[in-house]
C-alpha cells in the first residue's frame, strides 16, 4: 500500500474517532461537570503529545509559547462550548451543527479581513443555514440551548482555524502544539476549581474511558496524522475527508446512545454536508486535456 493511500485511510479513521467522540463525551459526562472531564482530557493529551513531539518540545521558545496561547484561546472556547452543548442536545445533532465551521470561516474572513467571498460561499452558507434551521428550530420556532452552545463553539473553532492559517506562515506549528494544549488544560483547571459541582474523582468507569478515548484518539492521534498527511496530501483532499466527521457522529449516536435519526436531522444534516462540499469544490478548475 502506498504512503498516500495509507494516510487517506488513517485520516478517515481519524474522522471516525472525531465523530464518535461526541457520543463518547456525552456518555462520559452524564450528570458530571464538563470542566473536570476536559481538564483530564487536555492533561493526558499534553502528556501523550509531549512524548510524540519530544524533539519539538525540547526546543520550545517564547514565540512557540506565545503562539500556543493565541491558538489555545479559541480552541478552548470551541471545545468548552460544544462540550457544554452536548449536555443539552443530542450528540448526532451536535456533530452536524459543529460541521458549520467550514462555512463560518470564509464569512468571518469577509467580516474581519474584508476578504471577498465567492458566489459559491454564499450559496453554501445559505444552504447550511437552511439545514441548521431544519435541525435546530422546533415546531414552536424555538432553538435548543444546547444548539446555541454548539453554534458558538463552531465560531470558536473557526477563529482557531483562521489563526492557524495565519501563524503557520510564520513558524512550524508543531512547536506550538504542546503549549497550546497546556494552556487549554490550564483554562479548564481554572474553571474546574471554581465549579462547585465539579467532581474530581468520578466513580463511573465511563467517565475515565471517555477521557482516555478523547485524549488519545480525538486529540493525540488525529493531530499527529493530520500533521504528517499535510506533507503528502493537498489541503483540498484533506478537507474533503474531514466531511466524514458528522456522518460518523450520527452513526455513533445511533449505536452508542440509541438516538433516533429523525427525518429533520437527516435532511438538515444532508444540507449542511452538501454546503460543506460546495464550499470546498473548485468549480473553476480547468479540465485536463487528453
Amino acid at each position: 500500500m502506498k504512503k498516500q493511500q495509507l494516510l487517506l485511510l488513517l485520516l478517515i479513521l481519524g474522522t471516525a474517532f472525531w465523530g464518535i467522540s461526541y457520543s463518547i463525551t456525552k456518555l462520559a459526562i452524564g450528570d458530571y461537570s464538563p470542566n473536570t472531564f476536559l481538564f483530564y482530557r487536555f492533561l493526558l493529551a499534553v502528556i501523550v503529545l509531549s512524548i510524540i513531539f519530544w524533539k519539538y518540545v525540547k526546543n520550545i521558545n517564547k514565540e512557540a509559547v506565545k503562539t500556543g496561547f493565541i491558538l489555545a484561546v479559541p480552541m478552548f472556547l470551541g471545545i468548552q462550548l460544544q462540550t457544554v452543548g452536548l449536555k443539552h442536545t443530542d450528540a448526532s445533532q451536535c456533530s452536524f451543527i459543529a460541521g458549520m465551521t467550514v462555512i463560518i470561516i470564509p464569512l468571518l474572513k469577509l467580516a474581519i479581513y474584508k476578504t471577498n467571498a465567492s458566489l459559491k460561499i454564499w450559496i453554501a452558507a445559505l444552504t447550511a443555514l437552511t439545514g441548521l434551521f431544519i435541525i435546530a428550530i422546533t415546531d414552536k420556532f424555538q432553538i435548543n440551548i444546547g444548539d446555541l452552545y454548539t453554534i458558538a463553539g463552531a465560531f470558536g473553532f473557526a477563529v482557531y482555524l483562521i489563526s492557524v492559517e495565519k501563524h503557520s506562515a510564520k513558524m512550524n506549528l508543531l512547536y506550538a502544539i504542546v503549549p497550546m494544549f497546556s494552556f487549554c488544560a490550564l483554562f479548564t483547571f481554572c474553571l474546574a476549581i471554581t465549579d462547585s459541582q465539579a467532581d474530581w474523582f468520578p466513580e463511573k468507569n465511563t467517565f475515565w474511558i471517555g477521557v482516555v478515548y478523547c485524549a488519545l484518539f480525538s486529540t493525540a492521534f488525529m493531530y499527529t496524522v493530520s500533521n504528517i498527511s499535510q506533507r503528502y496530501l493537498s489541503a483540498e483532499r484533506v478537507a474533503v475527508i474531514y466531511l466524514f466527521e458528522p456522518v460518523f457522529g450520527a452513526i455513533g449516536a445511533f449505536f452508542i446512545l440509541g438516538e433516533n435519526l429523525s427525518w429533520r436531522l437527516l435532511f438538515g444534516g444532508s444540507l449542511i454536508f452538501a454546503a460543506t462540499i460546495i464550499s470546498e469544490v473548485d468549480f473553476n478548475r480547468r479540465k485536463v486535456r487528453g
